[in-house]
């Protein structure tokens, strides 16, 4: 995801805030601020709340009999996080392919909205055969959620 396509103003931006998390200390590094390898995981804690937020948890992916791996993810750097600061993250789907989805991610901090990290992931579907659909209650769940659906979806 391009720096560029990050609004300033977070009213105006396209990601949805569902998860808001305060930097612990063991989520630092010896300069004091958060380890660069912690984000990846604030990108998955925001993607499990992103699904419950869209009333598709987990286990619906599960019950369906897929798995939803991460095959990539990318992160850019733009300011920095430190001990107990509190975090704001958003989320939204940018395109659901037949058996994957690539979604995006910014995390700004909760006083400022500065941006402090942004990135992208993108998850392919597997059941028991390897790839397989992107179920179509979930496609349907993003598009009843999102102001602007993915493209494709």
């Amino acid at each position: 995801m391009d720096a560029d396509t990050i609004p300033d103003d977070p009213a105006d931006d396209r990601f949805h805030y569902v998860y808001e998390n305060r930097v612990r200390y063991a989520e630092t590094d010896a300069q004091g601020v958060v380890f660069y390898g912690e984000y990846v995981t604030y990108q998955d804690e925001t993607f499990s709340e992103f699904l419950r937020t869209i009333d598709f948890p987990y286990d619906e992916f599960e019950a369906s009999g897929v798995d939803f791996h991460v095959v990539h993810t990318e992160l850019d750097y733009h300011s920095f996080a430190e001990f107990d600061d509190e975090l704001r993250n958003g989320f939204r789907v940018a395109a659901v392919r037949d058996s994957s989805a690539d979604f995006e991610w910014v995390c700004r901090q909760a006083d400022d909205d500065r941006v402090v990290a942004s990135g992208a992931i993108t998850h392919v579907a597997v059941g028991e055969d390897g790839p397989t659909r992107v179920p179509d209650d979930f496609r349907e769940a993003v598009v009843a959620f999102q102001d602007e659906p993915p493209e494709p979806v």
